[in-house]
């Protein structure tokens, strides 16, 4: 086991999570703490797309939900999954698919469309006892994204 501050090896499986107020600073925040993160962990080459997907995540929960949010980053080898909990049972909706040449000013609308870009995978499952992380009520927005090999 790596000593306190050391970054360990990218195979080695990692969790963190982070609570997010209800607050538009908090995507930011979000943003740069995961960049942070994949550098100590030595993996800069899931930063861009790690970053997109969770930006568009985090702004979601804090944009449409009124209560509390979480991040959570989990690593195991290959694959970075980034969820995030927010107190809204109802699903995400993705917009339907539009021609961004259209209008390429469109700046809302396209968040769940992004992730499914950028992503390997994405889902999402509502949280419907006290028994659940993170509080067990809403629900749980995730995607993955692989290393490449």
């Amino acid at each position: 086991m790596p000593e306190p501050g050391e970054p360990t090896a990218p195979d080695e499986p990692w969790t963190y999570t982070l609570s997010i107020p209800t607050d538009p600073r908090a995507v930011t925040i979000c943003r740069r703490a995961l960049r942070l993160i994949l550098a100590l962990h030595e993996l800069p080459q899931l930063t861009e797309a790690a970053e997109l997907a969770a930006t568009e995540l985090v702004a979601n929960a804090v944009r449409h939900t009124k209560g509390p949010a979480a991040i959570r980053l989990r690593w195991s080898d290959p694959t970075l999954r980034i969820g995030v909990w927010d107190t809204d049972p109802k699903p995400p909706i993705p917009a339907p698919r539009i021609d961004t040449t259209l209008n390429p000013a469109l700046e809302s609308g396209r968040g769940l469309t992004l992730v499914e870009g950028c992503s390997d995978n994405w889902g999402w499952y509502a949280l419907g006892t006290a028994t659940q992380p993170p509080d067990g009520n809403g629900k749980f927005v995730w995607c993955e994204l692989a290393r490449a090999a």
